[in-house]
């Protein structure tokens, strides 16, 4: 019975890529704590925390369950892909779809969360509007080869509603430079993801931008969009009053970066993963730890 559960458990893991939560939720964590210092105590509370992450992890679940309902059968052609759950049989469409569904749900009850203890209006009012664009991401490779970037954006979604769930009077530059930094991080490693199945997207008339451009000259794209992405990174320092250990936060992703971008060549993919996942993850994890710490320790306001 154990073995069954756990196996169950496994299977919508990988359904729903749980572990990618990663690249999201610090920077979502960490503009809650930028707009925590606003609240009379200085940090958000913890039933705001809380309800984030609840937010957080069904709303990307319902995203990634949409995606892979909508891309069945793109993906039933990729042998790349071939082996996911909805394609393999372990999880069927009927499923997939109560699932997604319950994580729309979750997601809309967690947002009413804040109108009901904190008379916070805004979760509720834009939760559908939210849904609505993380879940159209889905269809944006059949008609634009910029879908990387809405990816991006969708995902960036997170720290500005973060901050708008924590204390959305003092939304600002800081949250829009912070959202523009993400777009540009996620949607560089995106096209990196996306060197992989270039003869795929070709043949089934899908735009990503390595088969739209060549891989060669995706990944210059992927540069620029990491090279921007450390810019504004190190714009926020002093739109927020970050200081030193949000800074060395800062350095380290832009080794971190720089690292991904020389893993992957035109000419040799396989160290994909590795800068896919590893590397974007200890991104995330270093950049957002780092942060908090020095709004807690260093600049808390």
């Amino acid at each position: 019975m154990m073995a069954a559960s756990r196996s169950t458990v496994l299977v919508w893991a990988e359904m729903i890529k749980f572990s990618h939560s990663v690249f999201a939720l610090p920077f979502a964590l960490m503009a809650a704590f930028l707009a925590g210092r606003e609240r009379a105590s200085g940090l958000p509370a913890a039933w705001q925390l809380t309800l984030i992450v609840v937010c957080m992890v069904a709303a990307r679940s319902a995203a990634m369950t949409f995606n892979r309902i909508v891309d069945a059968r793109i993906d039933a052609r990729n042998p790349r892909t071939a082996g996911r759950p909805l394609v393999a049989g372990s999880i069927n469409r009927f499923q997939a779809i109560l699932f997604f569904v319950a994580c729309c749900i979750v997601f809309v009850a967690a947002c009413a969360g804040f109108l009901v203890v904190d008379d916070n209006v805004w979760p509720i009012l834009l939760a559908g509007p939210v849904l609505a664009y993380i879940c159209g991401y889905s269809y944006t490779k059949r008609f634009t080869p910029w879908s990387h970037f809405v990816l991006g954006s969708a995902i960036a979604c997170s720290p500005v509603a973060a901050w708008l769930a924590i204390h959305p009077a003092s939304i600002g530059w800081p949250a829009i430079v912070l959202m523009a930094a993400v777009t540009c991080w996620i949607g560089g490693f995106d096209i990196i993801y996306a060197c992989q199945d270039v003869e795929i997207d070709r043949r089934h008339g899908l735009r990503s931008l390595p088969a739209r451009l060549g891989v060669a000259r995706a990944l210059w794209i992927t540069r620029g969009a990491h090279l921007a992405t450390v810019a504004m990174l190190a714009g926020l320092a002093p739109l927020a009053s970050l200081g030193w250990l949000y800074g060395i936060g800062v350095a380290t992703v832009a080794v971190l970066l720089l690292i991904e971008n020389r893993l992957v060549r035109a000419d040799d993919l396989s160290r994909v993963n590795v800068a896919f996942f590893t590397v974007n993850g200890v991104v995330s994890l270093v950049l957002g730890g780092l942060a908090i710490a020095d709004i807690l320790v260093v600049s808390p306001g």
